[in-house]
């Protein structure tokens, strides 16, 4: 079963791609203009195949979701739109999977319902208590809609810069162009306060009880390694770390067969 589907969230609207048939993944994508959830995760969905229920959503802000009217968006609201689109789907219990911004969220729905989570997934991530706002994520949060923009922001997300194709950037400037309106609501300058925004307190990390790996990539210049991932370490209960040599910000992309059968291990264990 496939399906694209709007489910209502607290009176709001939220897009989501709804695949597959069995144990549920939440699946949060970034931050990047453009970015959705059916976008971010098609590769893995690809790999992870039917035998699971993929939940994508669209978060606030970004794709067919509006930032629900009163608010800026933010770690709050992204945090309880996921937690009440998987009530809303009646889904009980569930691992999310995150990546950068979404890790970030994903870390924080794990805090917040810690009897619904089952285990973590943060790739790339943001979150870690001190992480800096890095000269790329900048620009990337900052990248105007259209081609230009769209083939900067793609060159500073993937080292192999042979993945940014034509035909890639073209389909990214078309969803930069869709989804500009609320977008640039998002993240205006000055921009360390919304990492702020999305870092979690290291008594928030520590509550954390569900297994988590964390994905990160060397080359990655958006969320350096040392600067995001490492730290959490030392705050996280149950947690493992595997890093993807030759690769920047985007695992699941520039290594799609062996992020996704790293993934689908850590979902099945036991």
């Amino acid at each position: 079963m496939t399906a694209l589907r709007t489910v209502t969230v607290d009176g709001s609207p939220v897009h989501v791609l709804d695949s597959g048939a069995g144990p549920a993944v939440l699946l949060l994508h970034g931050s990047g203009p453009g970015t959705t959830g059916s976008g971010a995760w098609a590769s893995t969905a690809q790999t992870l195949g039917t035998s699971w229920r993929l939940v994508a959503p669209d978060q606030a802000g970004f794709g067919r979701t509006p930032v629900p009217a009163g608010s800026r968006g933010g770690l709050r609201l992204w945090t309880e739109q996921a937690a009440g689109l998987m009530d809303a789907l009646g889904i009980g219990s569930y691992a999310v999977v995150g990546h950068s911004m979404g890790g970030a969220v994903a870390l924080a729905l794990a805090a917040a319902r810690p009897q619904r989570v089952t285990r973590v997934v943060a790739v790339s991530t943001m979150g870690a208590p001190g992480a800096p706002l890095s000269a790329d994520l900048d620009a990337v949060w900052a990248a105007p809609a259209g081609s230009l923009g769209a083939r900067d922001m793609l060159s500073r997300l993937l080292l192999d810069q042979a993945l940014v194709t034509d035909a890639a950037v073209e389909a990214r400037a078309a969803a930069m162009r869709d989804g500009a309106c609320a977008y640039e609501s998002l993240f205006p300058a000055p921009r360390a306060r919304w990492v702020d925004d999305l870092t979690l307190t290291a008594q928030t990390l520590a509550t954390i009880r569900a297994p988590v790996l964390l994905v990160h990539g060397a080359q990655d210049r958006v969320t350096p390694l040392e600067a995001a991932t490492r730290p959490l370490l030392e705050h996280l209960a149950d947690v493992r770390l595997h890093v993807f040599g030759r690769c920047g910000h985007v695992p699941a992309i520039e290594h799609p067969r062996e992020f996704g059968q790293l993934l689908s291990g850590f979902l099945r264990a036991d």
